[in-house]
């Protein structure tokens, strides 16, 4: 893997979570204002749909470096639009990140061939 390709998927990863929470609070807010006098929407909808922007901007330069087939892309983006799904995001690309550094390091010992 290159480090541009390595970059996208971090950037990915670094988004995926803030944007789980801010989707989560969004809930919260929408739950609060109709039960009470608590009105916090706006901004948590400003704030999450910065960070979902990003996501999908991040998601859409990963997609393209990592060449994902279409199942992959296709579930990385599903998972932006759970409620929670960014939480499962973030494990799934820091296993691959991390299974890249293996691959990587064993490439460079000569162990294998990938």
């Amino acid at each position: 893997m290159d480090i541009k390709t390595a970059t996208a998927l971090r950037r990915l990863r670094l988004v995926s979570a803030p944007e789980a929470v801010s989707f989560l609070i969004l809930l919260l807010c929408s739950v609060l204002k109709r039960t009470t006098e608590f009105n916090a929407v706006p901004v948590m909808g400003a704030i999450h749909g910065v960070l979902f922007i990003l996501y999908v901007i991040f998601w859409a330069d990963a997609w393209n470096r990592a060449k994902w087939p279409l199942g992959t892309a296709a579930l990385y983006f599903v998972l932006s639009v759970l409620p929670t799904g960014g939480f499962f995001a973030e494990r799934r690309l820091r296993r691959e990140a991390e299974d890249a550094v293996v691959a990587a390091r064993a490439r460079k010992e000569g162990v294998v061939n990938a």
